[in-house]
């Protein structure tokens, strides 16, 4: 019950997005993300853990994030006036270059949590989180927004999650779960769903996608 309502949740959202839909040049995007590889790789695909892959992610969830850190609604600091420049073509040129790289798997690596035997069942513990949820707490199954191999949907605005560092979603999630991070339309899905996840089932289920391919 509770994975059909958040298949219909994710089905209103998808048709209450923001309809301006990315229609980005690649090819132009290359030249205007420049200043953007120190944090983010020459092809979208960070080599520090801290700041998020954009390879693949998908065009349409990428340029609205571009859009609301442009307008102030989403702050990171580090991009502090990087986009003041930047017309909505740029935002969305830059967009779809990096959807149109190819994404590396960071990886899951082997964790260890309080009150969990070993490595593996930490592992297990992340693609039960990821793949089934938990009905006791409430929390739905990921795959609903995210597919199952983290794929996401991006017609609908949700990021291909496969691959991506283990410790920015880890620290998405939190943010998420604190209200720090409440900017963009799918904002109020993910605050509802972190808020009911534990520490550890954070860390287990950021280290289980990081390994999705």
């Amino acid at each position: 019950m509770k994975k059909s309502f958040l298949s219909i949740i994710c089905l209103v959202a998808a048709l209450t997005v923001d309809q301006a839909i990315a229609s980005g040049d690649a090819a132009a995007g290359k030249s205007k993300v420049a200043v953007c590889a120190g944090c983010h790789g020459n092809d979208g695909n960070s080599m520090v853990s801290s700041f998020p892959t954009l390879a693949g992610l998908g065009e349409n969830y990428l340029v609205r994030q571009l859009r609301t850190i442009q307008s102030g609604e989403r702050v990171i600091v580090e991009m502090t006036g990087l986009l003041n420049a930047s017309s909505d073509q740029d935002l969305q040129d830059m967009a779809a270059f990096y959807n149109s790289q190819k994404r590396q798997v960071s990886g899951a690596t082997e964790i260890t949590l309080i009150g969990y035997s070993d490595a593996n069942a930490v592992l297990e513990l992340g693609e039960n989180i990821y793949r089934a949820g938990n009905l006791k707490t409430g929390v739905p199954s990921c795959t609903g927004c995210h597919s199952p191999a983290g794929n996401g949907n991006d017609p609908a605005g949700y990021p291909a999650l496969g691959g991506q560092h283990a410790d920015y979603i880890a620290s998405q999630l939190t943010k998420y779960r604190s209200g720090e991070r409440a900017s963009g339309g799918n904002a109020k899905i993910m605050q509802g769903v972190a808020e009911r996840l534990s520490d550890k089932e954070i860390k287990a289920v950021a280290n289980f996608i990081s390994g999705l391919n």
